[in-house]
Parts: C-alpha cells; sequence; structure tokens
C-alpha cells in the first residue's frame, strides 16, 4: 500500500461538484479508525489508500520529490489526461509502472464506482489532475467523497494551486479569501451570484475562461463598482506569466478584446457596510438625482458607483426611507380595522 507517498497530476478546470453516491457496503468489518474530513470514521485494514496529489500548474521543476516516487511507485494512477501525465513523469525522470487510467469530467461518474472497488480489493490509488489540487475545480469529489464515507483510507500530497498563488500574488488582502471557482455561464445565474457576492467582505477569487473574462470583468464593474480593486493573472508560473492591477472598470476597458491562456481573477472585498447614517445619506442622494429627472434605477446605480457599496444596499435604503415616510396604517388597539 502506499503509505506515505505523494502523489499527483493536476489542472484546474471548470467541474461541477456533485455529491458522491454511497459504494455498496463492504462484507468486512473496519478494524481500524482514523482522522478523515476532521471528524473520525472506520477505515478497513487491508484496503488501499486513495492518494490525492497536486501537479505543477505550469512548471515541472515545482513538482515535489514526493510527487515523483508516487507516480513511480503507484499501482493505479487515476489521471484527468494521461497523455499529459506521461509527459510530466518523463519531465520528471519517471518511469510510470503502475495501471493509468483516465478521470476527466464526462467518465467520472461511471469511473468512480470502479476506483472504489479497486481501493476496496486492496490496490492503492493515486488521483491526479492536469494541474492544481484534484477536486478544487477539477475531477475527484466524487472519489473523494466515496472513499471517506466508504472507510477508505485518504492522504494528500499537497502541492502547488493557482488559487493560492494568485492571491498573494494580487496584492489585494490575503488573510481571509473565498474561492468561488468558476462564475455561471449563463447569464441569470452569474447576475444572483454576483449580486449575492457584492457585499463579501472577503477577497474573492475566481476561475475564468480568457474568452469570458472581458464580459466578466465588465459585469463585476457594474454589480460591485468600477471602483473595486481586482487583479488578473494568467499563465502563472509559466513563460509569458502576466498580473494586470487596476480596478474593476480600467480592467474591463483594458481587456476588452480579451487574452490569452490561464486566468485566475483575485477581486478586493467591499470595503464599506451601511450604518443608519450611510444608509440616510444614500437613500437621500437618490431623491435628489429623481428630483432633477433621473429615473430610479440609474440613480441607484450611481449612488452606488459614488458611495462604494452594491446597488442592492442602496436599494434597501430607498425602500426603508419610502417606508419610514409612509408608515402603514396602525390597528386600533379595541381591534376595530385602522381608517382608510
Amino acid at each position: 500500500m502506499l503509505e506515505a507517498r505523494p502523489a499527483s497530476l493536476g489542472r484546474e478546470m471548470a467541474h461541477d461538484s456533485h455529491q458522491a453516491a454511497p459504494h455498496g457496503a463492504a462484507a468486512d468489518e473496519p478494524t481500524g479508525s482514523a482522522l478523515i474530513g476532521g471528524s473520525h470514521a472506520d477505515v478497513h485494514e487491508g484496503w488501499g489508500t486513495l492518494t490525492i496529489a497536486a501537479a505543477p500548474i505550469g512548471q515541472p521543476s515545482d513538482a515535489s520529490g514526493r510527487l515523483a516516487d508516487a507516480l513511480a511507485t503507484s499501482p493505479v494512477i487515476a489521471a484527468e489526461d494521461t497523455r499529459r501525465l506521461r509527459r510530466l513523469a518523463a519531465a520528471l525522470g519517471v518511469r510510470v509502472t503502475g495501471r493509468l487510467l483516465s478521470y476527466y469530467d464526462d467518465v467520472e461518474a461511471r469511473r468512480a464506482p470502479e476506483l472504489l472497488a479497486t481501493l476496496m480489493a486492496g490496490e492503492d490509488v493515486l488521483l491526479v489532475t492536469d494541474a492544481g489540487m484534484p477536486g478544487v475545480s477539477d475531477p475527484g469529489y466524487r472519489l473523494i467523497a466515496g472513499a471517506a464515507a466508504a472507510g477508505i483510507r485518504v492522504t494528500v500530497l499537497p502541492g502547488p494551486s493557482a488559487v493560492t498563488a494568485a492571491l498573494v500574488i494580487s496584492g489585494l488582502p490575503s488573510d481571509r479569501f473565498v474561492f468561488e471557482g468558476f462564475p455561471p455561464r449563463r447569464a441569470g445565474e452569474r447576475a444572483r451570484r454576483f449580486g449575492e457576492l457584492a457585499a463579501e467582505r472577503r477577497t474573492l477569487v475566481f476561475f475564468e475562461s480568457p474568452r469570458r473574462l472581458a464580459a466578466t470583468l465588465a459585469e463585476l464593474a457594474t454589480v460591485f463598482g468600477g471602483d473595486r480593486k481586482a487583479a488578473v493573472c494568467r499563465e502563472l508560473t509559466k513563460t509569458h506569466e502576466e498580473v494586470i492591477r487596476g480596478t474593476l472598470a480600467s480592467l474591463a476597458a483594458d481587456l476588452a478584446d480579451g487574452v490569452l491562456g490561464e486566468v485566475t481573477l483575485v477581486v478586493d472585498g467591499a470595503r464599506r457596510a451601511f450604518g443608519p447614517v450611510g444608509a440616510d445619506q444614500a437613500s437621500a442622494a437618490v431623491a435628489e438625482r429623481e428630483a432633477r429627472g433621473e429615473p430610479r434605477k440609474e440613480a441607484i446605480g450611481a449612488v452606488a458607483r459614488e458611495l462604494g457599496v452594491p446597488k442592492r444596499q442602496v436599494y434597501d435604503a430607498v425602500v426603508a426611507r419610502r417606508r419610514s415616510a409612509w408608515p402603514e396604517p396602525q390597528a386600533d388597539p379595541a381591534g376595530r380595522p385602522p381608517l382608510g
């Protein structure tokens, strides 16, 4: 069995994580216990170990010695792209002798139960993707969750990740952050997601396709406010690595024609939230613009940009002001219905 041997390969790609279907119950009773996923779970002695391995996101030399050892000794390797895996192994001077299986998005649901059965039969499995960590916007969740639920030992070989690499190189606050993966592709879902995140105070990290980057920046500038700071990190650790910093509005304008390569987008968190005074100021500013003939929707958007807060907060302030100006009729203490 793979004791503490690392494993690895992975490209952090768009991937929907769904709940893994539990594998069939095993006949053997568990004989050990280990800490898995933050809680104690029964672990079957004699079963194989699932090793989750991070692979370089650009430079093969970023791979650890443990990863090279795992590639050379693992009896079964589940790889997102078997050709990329062989190229990585060759770059590391490693000869893969184990059974090599493809494990990408379209086959994940079918292949996960097969690999669980392999683990239950006593063989170790090394899980790698094309770059980065399996399960982080990459195939792997179904297998990992299924193994943990079944009582299979799960271990990890840490390594490169575009998420943390982009976060620290962006120059934005990195003490607290949120990873959002790829934004939804459908316009309605994207608008709802961005609206929910507009008031998030932590730094936001997204993956995005270079083809959709310009539209995403423009939409974020509208929802978050054009003055929100951000950084577009492309081709991290590769020959053409580039970090483009600015506001969402300036980045949307400068990158309107799109970019090339893999992209990680880092966006500063919301800096202010309304208190009672701020809400009063916002609603008053909207009322002043409306008095000059500006439509309410446009007035709310303009005030939100000026104050650097989400439009939803300004809208709520306007609604609260209207309700306070026109209080709802109160019922008579004697129980008679309100007049009017």
